[in-house]
């Protein structure tokens, strides 16, 4: 199947609008001059978007060679910053691509991809670049989704919509000892004279907890989640688009039945509360079993890595997206999981959460240090 064609990928630029406040029938820029009102689901049933009259400037930004040679990438040495992106005015990123050759065989882990809204000096996007595009573990694995996708080549692509009213910068710093040769970037956005009131910021969020911390409740419940690993927590309006999640096993047997709790607008108690971890990424039964696991991947959920599962060592990276139902907060966020039940287990855990808000959050956790980063079992 082909990563995703026009049409797809115009449908799932148009789902996304409809939430984040744009038409999902209008030009960005008609709509948001408010000079159309009706899409052709509206006026003419089977005419596509893209065979109609589009008003905004189809742009791109990339690491191609300015002297027309074939030197289309950047190097990046140890502790460097590479400017990726940096555009004025209204726009909308729709698409990155990033393919990466490095010294080091740790490089998704430590290089990190931060993303700047509107001028401002702190990033609403900071994230090692393999656990943004779902590979937490720093692997390697193939998979597509609606938003994320890892193809042959090592080619990495991400089509969350990120809009901007102001201007947008994207970076990468190189936190690794070793060389980056070539780093290959492609951004394609567009730019329109302003966007709707009620469009969206994206964000995503780094998180780690290794190892988390075994936990032995009284009659093993836990109801108010207050011990959970945290994805995410924010304050404001908007809406969780999903997390990306590695896991290292530091013991034997299952480490999923962790329930996802999220607190929306109540720092006090989860207003929604699953029924396990492997549940809420949409799968069951453990994966398959010891023996019986695979990987699988699919448009809003998967788990594209697992190997030695259910053992010391076992890795699994996961996903699970809201495209269906974006979980909605008008104060307050924290997306949450029980590590095992009631928090019982012990095992190390690397995370990215996405999501989009009315004004660009900034208020991260720190970094982690690089070699903090790294995956490995803490027997």
């Amino acid at each position: 199947m082909p990563f995703m064609n026009h049409s797809g990928r115009r449908g799932f630029l148009h789902r996304l609008a409809a939430f984040a406040g744009l038409s999902a029938g209008a030009p960005i820029a008609a709509q948001a001059q408010g000079r159309l009102t009706q899409g052709p689901g509206n006026d003419f049933p089977g005419l596509p978007s893209y065979a109609r009259t589009q008003d905004y400037k189809s742009l791109k930004q990339s690491s191609h060679d300015p002297t027309g040679g074939n030197a289309d990438r950047w190097p990046i040495r140890p502790g460097a910053t590479q400017e990726l992106f940096n555009q004025s005015g209204a726009g909308l990123i729709t698409h990155i691509w990033f393919t990466i050759a490095a010294q080091s065989p740790l490089h998704l882990k430590e290089v990190i991809l931060r993303a700047y809204w509107d001028g401002n000096a702190k990033p609403s996007v900071e994230v090692p670049v393999g656990d943004f595009f779902g590979l937490n573990l720093g692997d390697y694995a193939i998979y597509e989704s609606a938003y994320l996708a890892c193809s042959p080549g090592r080619s990495l692509n991400c089509y969350f919509a990120m809009p901007y009213r102001r201007g947008a910068r994207m970076t990468v710093t190189n936190d690794g000892s070793r060389d980056v040769g070539a780093f290959y970037s492609n951004i394609d956005f567009i730019a329109v004279d302003s966007l709707p009131n009620d469009a969206l910021y994206f964000h995503a969020q780094y998180r780690q907890e290794t190892p988390t911390q075994g936990l032995k409740l009284p009659d093993s419940k836990n109801p108010d989640g207050k011990e959970n690993y945290v994805y995410c927590e924010t304050r404001g309006r908007g809406q969780l688009m999903g997390v990306t999640l590695g896991w290292v096993q530091n013991s034997e047997a299952w480490m999923g039945e962790g329930d996802d709790m999220i607190f929306i607008d109540d720092e006090s108690k989860p207003l929604i509360i699953g029924t396990g971890s492997e549940d809420y990424f949409c799968g069951s039964w453990n994966f398959g079993g010891r023996d019986g696991a695979r990987p699988f991947s699919h448009h809003q959920y998967g788990a594209p890595l697992i190997t030695s599962p259910e053992r010391t060592g076992g890795r699994y990276c996961c996903y699970r997206f809201h495209g269906d139902n974006p979980v909605t907060f008008t104060r307050y966020l924290k997306h949450t999981m029980e590590h095992g039940h009631a928090n019982d287990r012990t095992d190390m855990y690397y995370s990215c959460a996405y999501w989009y808000q009315d004004s660009p959050y900034t208020d991260f956790p720190g970094m982690p240090p690089v070699q903090s980063r790294i995956p490995v079992v803490k027997a």
